[in-house]
């Protein structure tokens, strides 16, 4: 096969840990399942959860502005709603964040995780059927790995492709080639999907996954390196189906011209 998914991501909490997946099921006009479900307010955001809108991401506990978030831990059980939180030095956490009591104690373990970094009351916030996602429209993320290890051949050091927060890492694309993709289709295991645009970088890249240290200034990199701050891509899910890691995807081809 030309190209296949090396990984499968969702990060149920935006700005927290990513969680490993062997399968998952896209389904049309929808984001990722169980991905950026929940957020946590720095101050207020001017969320309304009757009303549920885009927020831009700096009004959240993220790793743009706050790399002490990278230091927790946390995972989601699909079955039971618990979501699960630990960190250094803190007390483990464990409730179900659409439970009011669970939230308000997420908050404020969040609040002992990053200490002064706070701007203001920390809060949970969600609402049925919205995603706390970085691009209003940025459904599914897709990374080409060819892409990352062209920057750390630019570098000169290893780059952790999580640092991109993607859903799918694929592996078998040529290095860039996805960004001239915008408005062709792809398959991604039994899904279909059109590329919306390339993904723009910002300063959560600088954050090292693992030691939650700012140690590589990634999107100064990127535009040195290639005149743009592109590393990934959004699709739209077209044709819902299930996708695996192993699986095959395709290459988008240029429409032919008449």
């Amino acid at each position: 096969m030309d190209a296949h998914v090396a990984a499968l991501y969702r990060h149920p909490i935006k700005g927290f840990t990513p969680e490993r997946l062997n399968t998952a099921a896209l389904s049309a006009g929808a984001c990722f399942p169980n991905d950026r479900l929940f957020a946590v307010e720095n101050g207020p955001s001017g969320f309304d959860p009757a009303a549920p809108a885009y927020v831009p991401k700096q009004k959240f506990t993220v790793l743009a502005a706050i790399a002490e978030v990278a230091r927790a831990r946390t995972a989601y059980d699909d079955a039971t709603g618990v979501m699960t939180a630990t960190a250094p030095g803190l007390p483990a956490f464990s409730g179900r964040l659409t439970e009011p009591a669970a939230a308000e104690a997420f908050a404020a373990w969040v609040g002992q995780l990053i200490g002064d970094e706070a701007k203001g009351p920390l809060k949970l916030v969600q609402a049925d059927g919205h995603r706390f996602m970085d691009h209003p429209l940025g459904h599914v993320s897709i990374v080409n790995l060819a892409s990352v290890r062209d920057l750390e051949a630019k570098m000169g050091r290893e780059i952790d492709p999580l640092r991109f927060r993607a859903n799918l890492y694929v592996e078998g694309w040529p290095a860039w080639v996805e960004n001239d993709w915008v408005g062709r289709e792809l398959m991604a295991g039994f899904a279909r999907a059109k590329v919306f645009k390339p993904i723009v970088r910002c300063a959560a890249t600088h954050v090292d996954p693992t030691t939650a240290e700012r140690d590589a200034d990634i999107v100064k990199a990127l535009f040195d390196s290639y005149g743009h701050m592109f590393c990934g891509i959004y699709v739209h899910v077209t044709d819902g189906g299930s996708v695996s890691v192993g699986d095959a995807v395709t290459t988008p081809q240029a429409e032919a011209q008449a």
